[in-house]
């Protein structure tokens, strides 16, 4: 099968910097591509050369093997390649119409706005690209799942034939991800060809049928879609994915939390709110106990009712935190207790984007940089240099915006926020979720260092090599039930086995 797009010899210097080194890439028609690579490796940069944002130094262009020359993003568009960047260009001020057809608006003979006719084809628009939604919703109203596909409705607008996604589901629910997963893989039933990029390894057999892998300015290799997790990992960094994980703990301490046949109640009904209905675990100092399952089975709602975070109701069953009954379920109750928690989402609930590092690192410990009632800079920059330092923040600047740092640092700066108030148990929901392979083994080893310390740790996540890797026991959730638990080693298959219910908790 021809080409769609090839991409031969491309080579890139900003300064003395080489960030491409002679890539060869190519795309067909009806595919979806996934790359991969580290932050640095390049992959943004190829992209760029591809959207016309960014002129190469060295190599070609073709599409449909016609070299191609692109000016500036508007030929790049014309030729049909468009590219949806992590940050979405959508105007929240305005409608979703009024964004699908923004610089190609609609207009009457009498050249004034035409907005039945700019409503109705975009809400074909949005049924192209299978998005239930009025078009006349102010995009500032929309959930960020929902908002991704108003961007590919935008793209179909613009007639794509090639379609660039960059970390598409690193801000999306487990629900919208599955959408977003359905809706690209029809775009390729329909012959676009895809370039998805990402960070969520366990994405690629999902929606793959090529991977290619970045490192450095190159390309170091291709896999299949189905190739182990580990095998990606190596092509990612360059070592073993076994070496990615700190040592585990010797001899865990005192038991830091226990529940027994543990129910939370909460006072409003949830949609799509799983209820923890009989939760039985304990998490010791020095340990990181790792909580597995399928989407949906009620890991992150255990977490945020234990923090009472978002969530207002009652726990039965035995809950003791320190040997004693504790009485959670509100965010004071819990932080009283010594627990701090780090949601599955940083940049909607864990940080302040807009504001900069400082402000966001201090906000949960205000009390202690206003002795007087007034912020003391100085306790404040001590504060914050301290732990710039500790959790290697790049680049470690207090005063720049948290939006500008990348998804690693983003989460550095989450953990460093939440740490600042030297918590007994650290609850964490996906905590490497749209964090590159690199960060993720400095968040390994940050948090077995803070183990080592005497930190409990309770963490949740949808990647069962990372549970298998960090965590010194596993216990797995079904239904909002506890149903196994297994001590450091146990195998994939056998974890995977009881998520799907097939292993009971005696």
């Amino acid at each position: 099968m021809s080409a769609l797009l090839e991409m031969r010899g491309i080579e890139k210097r900003f300064g003395g910097v080489r960030a491409l080194r002679g890539v060869d890439f190519d795309l067909v028609a009806g595919e979806v591509h996934v790359l991969l690579g580290e932050n640095g490796a390049g992959k943004s940069t190829l992209m760029g050369i591809l959207s016309g944002v960014i002129a190469p130094d060295q190599g070609s262009v073709s599409i449909d093997g016609r070299p191609v020359h692109f000016a500036n993003p508007r030929e790049a568009h014309a030729a049909g390649i468009v590219m949806i960047p992590q940050e979405l260009d959508l105007v929240p001020g305005l409608d979703i119409a009024a964004n699908l057809f923004l610089g190609n608006e609609r207009l009457t003979p009498f050249g004034t706005l035409d907005r039945p006719r700019m409503l109705a084809e975009s809400q074909g628009l949005l049924q192209q690209a299978g998005v239930s939604l009025d078009a006349s919703l102010p995009v500032s109203s929309l959930r960020m799942g929902e908002r991704q596909l108003v961007a590919i409705a935008k793209a179909l607008h613009a007639k794509a034939r090639i379609l660039v996604m960059d970390e598409p589901t690193a801000a999306l629910s487990a629900t919208e991800a599955e959408h977003l997963f359905r809706t690209v893989l029809e775009l390729r039933g329909r012959g676009v060809g895809v370039v998805y990029i990402s960070h969520r390894l366990e994405e690629v057999p999902r929606i793959a049928t090529r991977v290619t892998v970045m490192r450095d300015g190159a390309v170091v290799g291709q896999a299949r879609p189905d190739a182990p997790q580990a095998e990606l990992v190596r092509l990612l960094v360059g070592r073993p994915f076994e070496e990615l994980f700190p040592p585990r703990a010797e001899k865990p301490g005192r038991e830091l939390l226990r529940l027994a046949h543990a129910a939370f109640r909460p006072d409003e009904a949830r949609a799509g709110w799983q209820e923890p209905r009989d939760v039985s675990l304990t998490v010791r100092e020095g340990e990181i106990v790792g909580l597995a399952g399928l989407m949906g089975v009620g890991r992150t709602e255990l977490l945020s009712a234990l923090y009472g975070f978002e969530v207002k109701g009652r726990w039965s069953g035995e809950v003791m935190v320190d040997g004693r009954p504790a009485a959670l379920g509100t965010v004071a109750a819990a932080r009283q207790a010594g627990i701090a928690y780090v949601t599955d989402d940083r940049r909607g609930t864990g940080l302040i984007l807009n504001h900069s590092v400082a402000t966001n690192i201090v906000m949960s410990t205000l009390k202690r940089i206003t002795p007087f009632g007034l912020v003391s800079r100085k306790l404040e920059a001590r504060q914050v240099g301290e732990a710039l330092s500790r959790f290697d923040v790049r680049p470690p600047l207090p005063a720049a915006l948290v939006v500008n740092l990348s998804g690693g640092n983003q989460q550095k700066v989450v953990f460093a926020k939440e740490l600042l108030s030297e918590p007994h148990l650290l609850l964490l929901d996906e905590p490497t979720r749209g964090v590159d392979v690199g960060a993720k083994a400095e968040i390994y080893r940050q948090l077995r260092d803070l183990a080592r310390k005497g930190l409990g740790v309770l963490v949740a996540s949808s990647e069962l090599p990372e549970l298998i890797g960090l965590c010194d026991r596993i216990v797995v959730m079904h239904d909002g039930c506890t149903v196994a638990e297994f001590e450091a080693g146990v195998g994939e298959e056998e974890l995977r086995r009881a998520s799907m219910g097939e292993t009971r908790a005696a």
